[in-house]
C-alpha cells in the first residue's frame, strides 16, 4: 500500500547559517591546500626570526651574567634605561639618527617622485628600461662595495677628489675626509640618495602606470601643459601611495642603515659627532664591553622599537584626522 501524504508538504532539511559557513570554510581550505602549504615555510621563518627573538627583550631589564645565563641573571628593573639616558653619546646618537632620517625621508620622497616622473616621460621603451636599470643597480650593491667606492674618492693619499680635483684643478691642499666630521652629513646624504632613490622611484612609477590615460588625453584637449598635468593629475593620483610610504618610513625614523654609517665612514671615531647613530652606538657598546653591556644594548634597541611604533601610530592618527581615506589603518 502507498502511504498517503494527505496534501502535507515534504519535509525540509534546514541548515543554520553557522553550519553553512563552516562547510564553506572547510571547502575553501580544501580547495586552497597548495596555497596554504606554500604559506607554511614563510610563517615558520617569520615566527623564528620575528617573534621568537622577542624573548630577548627581558635582557633590557637584567644585568646579564654569562655564568647564570639570561634567565638566571638578576633583574635590575629600569636601571639600564637610566644609565643609557645619562650617557652623552646616547643623546648624540639619538639626535643624529632622527635628523638624518628626517632629511632622508623628506628629500628622498621628492627625489624619488621626481625620478619617477622623468622615467615616465621617456617614450622609447628600450631607453626607459635601460635608465630604470641604471637607477636601480646601486640599490643592490653591498654597503661594503659602496664603502670602498667612497674610499676611492675620499682617500687622502690616492683619492680622486684630493688628487684629481682639489690639487690638480683648484691647487688646494689635500683634505683628510675621514677626520673632518663637518663634511659627512653632506657625504652621507649623497651616498644614501644615490643608492636608494632609484629603487624607491619604481614604486611611484608602478603607481603611475595605473593612472587612467584618458585623464591625460582630456587634459591635452583642454590645452593643459605637461607641468599642469603633473600638478593636477599625476601628483594627486600618487597622494595615497606617498602617504603610505612616508608613514612606513616614519616608523623607521629611530632606525638607521648600519652599513651606511659604519662601513662608509670606516667607523672613524673622529666622525662620531656627526655620524654616530643608534645602530652603530649599540654595536660599539657590544664589541667594547661584551656581555657587560648587553643590558644597555638591549635597552637601546627596545627604546628604538617602542619609539618607532609610537611614531607610526602618531603619523597615521594625524593623516586619519586630515583625510580618513588616506590613512594606512
Amino acid at each position: 500500500m502507498k502511504r498517503e501524504n494527505n496534501g502535507a508538504a515534504p519535509a525540509k532539511i534546514y541548515t543554520t547559517g553557522r553550519t553553512l559557513k563552516k562547510r564553506r570554510g572547510f571547502g575553501a581550505v580544501k580547495n586552497n591546500l597548495p596555497l596554504y602549504a606554500m604559506f607554511i615555510p614563510g610563517f615558520i621563518l617569520t615566527f623564528m626570526f620575528a617573534y621568537m627573538p622577542m624573548f630577548g627583550m627581558i635582557i633590557a631589564f637584567k644585568q646579564i651574567n654569562l655564568r647564570d645565563g639570561i634567565l638566571g641573571s638578576p633583574w635590575v628593573g629600569f636601571d639600564n634605561f637610566r644609565m643609557l639616558l645619562r650617557n652623552e653619546n646616547a643623546w648624540t646618537a639619538l639626535r643624529n639618527t632622527v635628523l638624518y632620517n628626517a632629511v632622508f625621508i623628506s628629500t628622498g620622497l621628492v627625489l624619488a617622485v621626481t625620478a619617477a616622473l622623468l622615467l615616465s616621460m621617456i617614450r622609447n621603451k628600450r631607453a626607459s628600461k635601460v635608465y630604470q636599470t641604471i637607477y636601480i643597480m646601486p640599490y643592490f650593491l653591498s654597503m661594503v662595495i659602496v664603502a670602498y667606492l667612497v674610499y676611492a674618492f675620499l682617500n687622502m693619499e690616492s683619492g680622486f677628489i684630493n688628487n684629481s680635483v682639489l690639487s690638480t684643478i683648484f691647487g688646494a691642499e689635500e683634505i683628510n675626509w675621514y677626520a673632518d666630521a663637518g663634511a659627512w652629513p653632506f657625504i652621507l646624504f649623497i651616498v644614501n640618495a644615490w643608492k636608494t632613490v632609484g629603487y624607491n622611484s619604481i614604486v611611484y612609477l608602478a603607481a603611475m602606470a595605473g593612472i587612467d590615460p584618458g585623464l591625460y588625453e582630456a587634459a591635452e584637449i583642454d590645452g593643459a601643459s605637461t607641468w599642469k598635468q603633473i600638478l593636477h593629475i599625476t601628483l594627486p593620483s600618487l597622494r595615497n601611495i606617498m602617504i603610505i610610504m612616508t608613514i612606513l618610513d616614519i616608523g623607521r625614523i629611530f632606525n638607521s642603515d648600519f652599513g651606511l654609517f659604519y662601513n662608509v665612514t670606516m667607523n672613524s671615531g673622529a666622525l662620531y659627532p656627526t655620524t654616530l647613530v643608534i645602530n652603530t652606538y649599540v654595536y660599539n657598546m657590544m664589541t667594547a664591553a661584551g656581555s657587560a653591556s648587553s643590558g644597555l644594548s638591549a635597552a637601546a634597541s627596545m627604546l628604538q622599537s617602542v619609539l618607532g611604533f609610537i611614531m607610526v601610530l602618531s603619523a597615521n592618527a594625524i593623516v586619519r584626522k586630515i583625510d580618513k581615506d588616506s590613512a594606512l589603518f
